[in-house]
């Protein structure tokens, strides 16, 4: 399972952080750095509630 963003609706809230720093990390400006685009088969339900926290819906996983 890979991670995926549609840059152009981030908002760079932290929400996605918040739930795992492990894989996301949103700097003091916004932007969003993504740490590990493959997710680990132990931190799939962490990386699913970033996911689902996203307002904007940013953020997506692919099978």
């Amino acid at each position: 399972m890979r991670i995926d963003v549609n840059w152009d609706r981030c908002a760079g809230n932290g929400l996605c952080e918040f739930e795992t720093d492990k894989y996301f990390e949103v700097h003091d400006d916004g932007t969003l750095d993504v740490q590990q685009w493959e997710v680990d088969g132990g931190d799939e339900q962490q990386v699913r509630r970033a996911v689902a926290a996203c307002p904007t819906e940013a953020l997506s996983l692919i099978e």
